[in-house]
């Protein structure tokens, strides 16, 4: 069993619309913008990073939103709700504040004792806040949402999938416990490490997802450095995974495998973060190339969708 495995790093997703999927984190979310580059390889669509202040792991939000993108399919093989841990007692206001702002898909429901408001986002994509007691992590509050109610970062991610089995045994080989169990939905946890250290696996029958807006296109679980990430990378090569190279992603180093459910795990490092290119002060507020695509700015700060 590995232990290098600390909790989710990001959540990569798709979209339609650059402005609608920046204005729903930065505005409706109160997250802070902290990369705004490209997708390294289609470099005429965005890659936009959401997060605390600094872009911590466990914290981050990521999305390639390809302009008038198709609404995805929902269904089994796929990440199918991304949570984010707020303060307890603040699901009311949530509740409010993202009717008032026109939110869809607003309910309530409780899992494993958790109070979570589940919502949508801009182009269907399944969310939920979760109370909770004991997140250490600052949040951001310069979005407009106050210290009381803001989020902390990831909480878990929903796995929905016709066969639990072998995605759960790859899960415990990664260092995840399971810890409880209700109905279809099996929870499993990884002890220490960052906060964002949940993941649920809800079993149902097979409906094959199909990707598009609003669809999570990959999940990406932490480690510290390259170091633990190439351990980690030899283990499951040798556990039977085909595990891509190590490559440079300029904010962490990611190595990609499919899981035996269908979803698309990747493994980044911490290190070396956002403020490799920007200081913190103006992280997110630049269109920042990777050198590879550097050559290209002058047409891309033309045809880009602008954003503030």
């Amino acid at each position: 069993m590995l232990n290098q495995i600390n909790g989710l790093h990001h959540v990569t997703s798709l979209a339609s619309s650059a402005r609608a999927n920046n204005a729903f984190f930065t505005d409706a979310l109160g997250l802070r913008r902290v990369k705004k580059t490209v997708n390294f390889d289609n470099p005429n669509v965005y890659h936009l990073y959401y997060g605390d202040e600094t872009g911590t792991p466990g914290t981050v939000m990521t999305y390639f939103p390809f302009p008038h993108a198709k609404r995805g399919q929902k269904g089994t093989g796929e990440v199918g709700r991304t949570a984010f841990s707020v303060p307890e007692g603040s699901l009311a206001a949530w509740a409010d504040r993202l009717a008032t702002l026109g939110a869809t898909g607003l309910g309530q429901d409780t899992r494993f004792g958790e109070h979570r408001l589940l919502f949508d986002g801009p182009d269907g994509d399944s969310f939920a806040l979760v109370e909770t007691a004991d997140d250490s992590r600052n949040p951001w509050t310069e979005g407009g949402v106050s210290d009381q109610m803001a989020i902390r970062g990831f909480h878990s991610a929903d796995m929905r999938l016709a066969d639990a089995g072998a995605t759960g045994e790859l899960l415990r080989y990664m260092g995840y416990e399971e810890t409880d169990k209700q109905d279809a939905v099996t929870r499993y946890h990884v002890r220490g490490g960052n906060e964002a250290n949940v993941i649920d696996i809800e079993t149902l029958p097979e409906t094959p997802a199909h990707q598009g807006a609003g669809s999570v296109h990959h999940i990406a679980f932490s480690v510290d450095n390259r170091a633990r990430q190439l351990e980690v990378r030899e283990a499951l090569i040798d556990s039977g995974h085909a595990v891509t190279p190590v490559i440079d992603r300029d904010y962490f180093w990611a190595i990609y495998f499919r899981a035996p459910g269908g979803v698309l795990f990747e493994v980044a490092t911490n290190e070396p973060g956002f403020n490799t290119d920007e200081d913190t002060a103006h992280l997110g507020s630049a269109l920042k190339l990777p050198s590879q695509h550097a050559h290209l700015r002058e047409k891309l700060e033309k045809t880009l969708d602008p954003i503030d």
